[in-house]
Parts: structure tokens; C-alpha cells; sequence
């Protein structure tokens, strides 16, 4: 069973000028930012046409492959940085056991209505039975006996150009950059998993100044695949 976060009650706006609120509407759960009024609402939609094409790329694709789900099927995976869940899901639907891990609960609230949302769906459901999320730091779960751990950690936005789209933007200012997301790995490189895979922007430098085993690259991203136990450490 899936842990079921509780919404975050609305917030006045911060020093920033930020304001969010939850609110359910068309039989979802979905966060509003208030400081954007031309922006519209962030939801988790697994049922979304990009989410399929990613299923349908099958278990060759980069992410699969980062995974370690080319070679196997049936991995227990933690996703440590679930953000929207669309990445958890296709693994999922690829036929991995995910564990989304997020510790904004607000993230997590919604996570939890996408999940709801997804079983109710006969396209989803199976899916959707495969994934659990739970609300809290994916550090106090690293020590499980997992296959794999993922991290998609935020990059450091770079001024306006850098963020690539509105819903990006939002989450950004809800929960703010990971900026320890080197200590996650930190934590994740300790831990039993057969590999960690940690998505960067393609020219992003080592998380942490850890040098991968291996690299997995695409056009614009690529994945440093980690063997714990043998992850060397570069000064930066």
C-alpha cells in the first residue's frame, strides 16, 4: 500500500511573492500557483500520450537501459527524486517494482492522486499496482535490498532561459534545487543496490565529483551509471 500524504493547506504568499494551493477539480488533485495567474495547473498524468510513447520505446530506451531493465525484468527500483512520477511509472510499466521516494508533501499529495487515478484506469492499473510512494527522504530507504537506484536530481537553473518549461518552474519554486543531492548519492553509494544511475543534463558536470562506471548517453541527457562500492571520487 502507498503511503497517502496529506495536502498542504493553501499558503500566503512567501517572501518571494510565492503562493500555491491544492485544490481538487475534475476529479484530480492539482496544485495552482497563485503568483503565475497565466499559468496553468500542475497535475501527475501517467495517462498522457508522452507518458505512452515512453512505455511503448520499450525496455531498450535510455532510461530501461540506465535501470538495468534491458538485461532483466521484475527489478525492485527506488526512484530518490520521483518529481512527477513519469519516469517511475514506465519503469513500472516496463515491469519493474518502484519505489517513488519525495519528500515535499505537497509532490507527494499529488504523486498519491496520480496513483489513485492510474488504478481506476484498465490501461494503467497493472502499472500503477507496481509502484508505492512513499513521503520522506529516500535516504532513510537506500539500505533496502534494491536493484537499482535512480536519482534525477534538479540542475541549477541558469536565469530564465534555463527553465525549460512552466511546470518545471513551479515545482522549482515549491521545493527548491536538491541542492544536496550529492549527499543522496553519497547515501545511495553506500548502499547494497547493484547500480545507481544519476540522470544529468548532457555537459552537466560529476554529481558530487563522483566518476562513474560507465556512461549511458542521449541527445540531450545522459545517465552515470555507479557500481556502489566501486565509485571513485575526482576532486573538482
Amino acid at each position: 500500500m502507498s503511503a497517502a500524504p496529506q495536502p498542504a493547506s493553501p499558503t500566503p504568499a512567501d517572501a518571494r511573492g510565492f503562493s500555491f494551493v491544492l485544490e481538487t477539480r475534475d476529479g484530480r488533485l492539482q496544485l495552482v500557483a497563485r503568483h503565475h495567474p497565466g499559468y496553468g495547473p500542475v497535475f501527475v498524468d501517467w495517462l498522457a500520450a508522452a507518458v505512452a510513447r515512453r512505455i511503448a520505446a520499450g525496455r531498450r530506451q535510455l532510461l530501461a537501459r540506465a535501470a538495468g531493465l534491458h538485461q532483466r525484468s521484475g527489478l525492485r527500483i527506488l526512484d530518490a527524486t520521483a518529481g512527477m512520477g513519469r519516469d517511475g511509472f514506465t519503469l513500472a510499466a516496463l515491469g519493474a517494482h518502484v519505489t517513488l521516494a519525495e519528500r515535499n508533501p505537497t509532490v507527494a499529495a499529488l504523486l498519491a492522486d496520480g496513483r489513485r487515478r492510474a488504478l481506476a484506469d484498465p490501461a494503467a492499473a497493472a502499472a500503477a499496482q507496481r509502484l508505492e510512494i512513499v513521503a520522506g527522504d529516500a535516504r532513510d530507504l537506500v539500505e533496502a535490498d534494491w536493484d537499482a537506484i535512480l536519482l534525477d536530481p534538479m540542475y541549477p537553473a541558469q536565469g530564465k532561459a534555463a527553465l525549460s518549461k512552466k511546470e518545471l518552474q513551479v515545482l522549482r519554486e515549491l521545493a527548491g534545487d536538491d541542492a544536496d543531492a550529492a549527499d543522496v548519492l553519497e547515501a545511495a553509494l553506500r548502499s547494497r543496490a547493484a547500480r545507481v544511475a544519476v540522470k544529468r543534463p548532457l555537459q552537466a558536470p560529476l554529481l558530487g565529483g563522483r566518476v562513474p562506471a560507465f556512461q549511458l548517453k542521449g541527445t540531450q541527457a545522459r545517465f552515470d551509471i555507479y557500481r556502489p562500492a566501486r565509485a571513485e571520487f575526482r576532486p573538482a
